[in-house]
């Protein structure tokens, strides 16, 4: 772990250095920080970096130290905080003559023909909507993904939970994907289908790998980062 003091604040991280261009933070609902790096970077660069993201970096503490127990403990009633697309919707909870569940204007509303009180139900009902909106939306996003490499054969995407990727690519027709990408923004679930499909031509992480891959997504370094905030908030 490294410290980093601002003011009469003080921090730890852990940095981790890798073959990438840019630095990036990361704070987790765990309230642990994590910054990426360069291998190449100083211990100056780090600490300017680290200052101009003072600011940020409070406002996600409080953040998260705020939410926290909504973040973990889903109750599924009204008042808690679900992920979708990459947004955070207001779950609510109301009596109907029928189940069902529907979107508007930054609310997760599910009417449910039981009571508003029933967690077991509730959850079953939201799990049920988000199963359907993985299936809607991976396939659209992944056809028109695929449509951008022109290759001759074509691989067929499947949903399966995986406990630390969010896609996977198997014997050059199946690609894998999580379904708890739904979570994220469709930019981060076109960018897993990019790096996937980018694995059908070139198998290992290499410079050609990379050639590709941006190629393909120019800001897939962003969007990972994107991405790798929501893997935090829900693993």
């Amino acid at each position: 772990m490294e410290r980093f003091i601002f003011g009469t604040f003080i921090y730890e991280y852990k940095l981790i250095k890798q073959d990438r261009k840019t630095l990036s933070l990361t704070v987790t609902p765990e309230l642990k920080l994590v910054l990426k790096c360069p291998k190449q970077v100083n211990k100056e660069r780090i600490e300017k970096f680290l200052r101009k993201k003072w600011f940020w970096l409070e406002k996600q503490l409080s953040y998260f130290k705020k939410y926290q127990h909504k973040l973990y403990q889903r109750e599924y009633i009204s008042g808690e905080s679900h992920l979708y697309l990459g947004r955070q919707y207001k779950l609510i909870v109301k009596q109907g003559k029928s189940s069902s569940v529907m979107l508007n204007k930054g609310q997760l509303i599910l009417f449910t023909d039981k009571l508003v009180s029933n967690s077991i139900h509730n959850k079953k009902l939201l799990t049920s909507w988000f199963e359907k909106r993985v299936n809607h939306i991976f396939q659209e996003r992944f056809i028109e993904v695929l449509s951008k490499f022109n290759y001759k054969k074509e691989p067929k995407l499947y949903i399966r939970e995986m406990s630390k990727r969010w896609g996977s690519f198997l014997n050059q027709d199946k690609i894998f994907l999580n379904p708890k990408l739904i979570h994220a923004g469709k930019e981060c679930i076109d960018y897993v289908i990019v790096h996937e499909l980018c694995h059908m031509k070139y198998k290992k992480h290499d410079n050609k790998f990379y050639n590709l891959l941006k190629q393909k997504h120019p800001r897939w370094e962003k969007v990972k980062s994107k991405l790798e905030v929501v893997g935090s908030m829900i693993y």
